[in-house]
C-alpha cells in the first residue's frame, strides 16, 4: 500500500462541501482501505471564513482557493462552488498543476466539458462529474462505462426533484402552481429564487451532459431545447388523468432512427400511468434508458441534498484516488461520432391541444380541416361547454406523431380563426 497519503483540495464547504469533509473525516479508515493510500484534505476554500463549521479544523479553511489549487502537494481537486467562474479557472489550474478534479458542477460541465476535458487529457489528469447529473443516482459512470459497448437510443429522466415535487402536488391534491410551489419552497425543495428550476434551466443543463454521454458526441446547454413548467394548470393535470396520464417535467435525449443526429429537450408531458417514470414522487429523481443490447433500464433515488450528492462526489474520489495510485487515468471524452443536434422543429412526438372555442356547429370541421392542412393527424377529440364562458367551449385534441415544426405552424392557423378564442395549452404526450 501506498504510504504518502494523497492530499485533496475542497473548494466550497456549503450543504454538499461540509458533507464531503465530514465523511472524509469519520470514514478514512474504510476510504484507505478503498483506495489503497491515505487520503487527507490539504485544505478547504471557502468565501466567508468566519462562519461557523462544526468539524472543520479552523487551520484547513482559506479564502484564497487559486493557491489551494497550486500547491503542489495536493492530488485531487473537488469543486463544489457551482457556477461558471472562478470554478473553470480554478478547475484549470488545478489540472495545471498535476491535480485531478472532481465535480459536482452542471453548469460548468453542460457549457464548456470539451474544453475541460481537453484540458484534463493535456495534462494527465482526470475529470469526474457523477454528482453533476441527478444527485446520489449512479448515472454518469454507466452510461459512460457500464455501456461503452452498448448502443443507446433513448435516455428519458426525471432531473430535477423540486418540479418533480410542484408537480406532484398538483396531481395528488389539486393545488395549483404557486400553491404548490409555495409548499415547495416551506420545505427547502425550492429555492428563494427556483427560476432554474421551474424554467428548466438546471434540467436542461444536466439533459445536455446525459445526450453528450450517451450519444458520444458534444452536445452543450445551448443545444438543448427547453421550456419550465411555470405554465402548467389544474386543467392540465385534469386533463393528463382523464387520459390515463400524468404530467412530469422530462429531460429527453433521443437518438434519431436513421442515426444520423441526435436530440436534446426539457418540457412537462404527460407520460402514461403505466410508464415507470409515471409512479416517481415528490422530490425523487429517475431515469430511463433504452438501448439495443441492454433493453430498458431505470435508474431511481434522490437527485439533490447534501448527503446524496455528497456520496457521488466521494465515489468520484475513490475512482480518481484509484487512478492515481495505479498511475494512470480513467476514461475521458468520448465525442466521436461529432452527430449533429437537431431543432426542436425535427423532433415527432403526439400532442395535447386545450382550445377555447366558439360553442357553434362547424367549428370542430374547421378546426380539423387546419390540423390537415399542416399535415397533422387527429387521433381523438372532445369538445364541452364553458359554463364560465357564456358562447364558448373547450376543445381538447389528441394528435397522432407529428414533427413539431408542423405542430407549432398548425398552432399559429388556428390562432387565426375567428371562432377560436384561444389556445389554452399545448403540451406533448411522451413515453408511450
Amino acid at each position: 500500500m501506498r504510504t504518502r497519503p494523497l492530499k485533496v483540495a475542497l473548494l466550497g464547504c456549503g450543504v454538499v462541501g461540509s458533507e464531503v469533509a465530514r465523511i472524509m473525516t469519520t470514514h478514512a479508515d474504510d476510504l484507505t482501505a478503498r483506495i489503497g493510500a491515505p487520503v487527507e484534505l490539504a485544505g478547504i476554500a471557502v468565501r466567508r471564513p468566519d462562519r461557523v463549521r462544526e468539524g472543520i479544523p479552523a487551520e484547513l479553511v482559506t479564502t484564497d482557493a487559486m493557491e489551494l489549487v497550486k500547491r503542489e502537494d495536493v492530488d485531487v481537486v473537488i469543486e463544489v462552488i457551482g457556477g461558471i467562474e472562478p470554478a473553470r479557472e480554478l478547475i484549470t489550474t488545478a489540472f495545471a498543476h498535476g491535480a485531478s478534479v472532481v465535480s459536482a458542477n452542471k453548469a460548468l460541465v453542460a457549457a464548456d466539458g470539451a474544453a475541460l476535458h481537453a484540458a484534463a487529457e493535456r495534462h494527465g489528469a482526470d475529470l469526474y462529474y457523477e454528482a453533476a447529473v441527478a444527485g446520489a443516482i449512479p448515472l454518469v459512470r454507466p452510461l459512460r462505462e457500464s455501456l461503452a459497448g452498448d448502443k443507446v437510443n433513448r435516455v428519458l429522466g426525471i432531473v430535477n426533484g423540486t418540479t418533480n415535487f410542484i408537480l406532484d402536488k398538483m396531481d395528488t391534491s389539486g393545488a395549483g402552481y404557486s400553491e404548490a410551489l409555495d409548499e415547495a419552497t416551506a420545505l427547502g425543495y425550492a429555492e428563494a429564487d427556483p427560476t432554474a428550476d421551474v424554467e428548466g434551466f438546471d434540467a436542461a443543463a444536466k439533459a445536455a451532459i446525459l445526450a453528450g454521454i450517451a450519444f458520444h458526441t458534444r452536445v452543450t446547454i445551448d443545444d438543448v431545447h427547453r421550456e419550465g413548467l411555470t405554465e402548467v394548470t389544474a386543467s392540465d393535470i385534469a386533463s393528463a388523468k382523464r387520459m390515463g396520464c400524468t404530467v412530469k417535467l422530462l429531460a429527453i435525449c433521443e437518438r434519431a432512427a436513421d442515426g444520423a443526429s441526435v436530440t436534446a429537450r426539457v418540457h412537462p408531458a404527460m407520460i402514461p400511468l403505466s410508464h415507470p417514470l409515471a409512479s416517481v414522487r415528490e422530490a425523487y429523481n429517475a431515469v430511463f434508458v433504452e438501448s439495443d443490447a441492454a433493453g430498458q433500464l431505470m435508474f431511481y433515488g434522490p437527485g439533490a441534498g447534501g448527503s446524496p450528492t455528497a456520496s457521488a462526489v466521494l465515489g468520484d474520489l475513490v475512482a480518481v484516488c484509484r487512478n492515481k495510485v495505479a498511475g494512470t487515468t480513467g476514461p475521458g471524452e468520448s465525442a466521436y461520432t461529432q452527430l449533429p443536434v437537431s431543432p426542436m422543429g425535427e423532433v415527432v412526438t403526439r400532442y395535447h391541444i386545450s382550445l377555447d372555442v366558439a360553442d357553434k356547429s362547424g367549428v370542430l370541421a374547421q378546426v380539423a380541416t387546419v390540423f390537415a392542412e399542416h399535415g397533422v393527424s387527429i387521433d381523438t377529440v372532445r369538445q364541452q361547454g364553458r359554463p364560465d364562458a357564456d358562447g364558448e367551449a373547450s376543445l381538447v385534441v389528441v394528435t397522432h406523431r407529428a414533427a413539431d415544426a408542423a405542430l407549432s405552424s398548425t398552432v399559429e392557423a388556428l390562432r387565426g380563426l375567428d371562432t377560436v378564442r384561444g389556445v389554452a395549452s399545448i403540451m406533448r404526450v411522451e413515453g408511450e
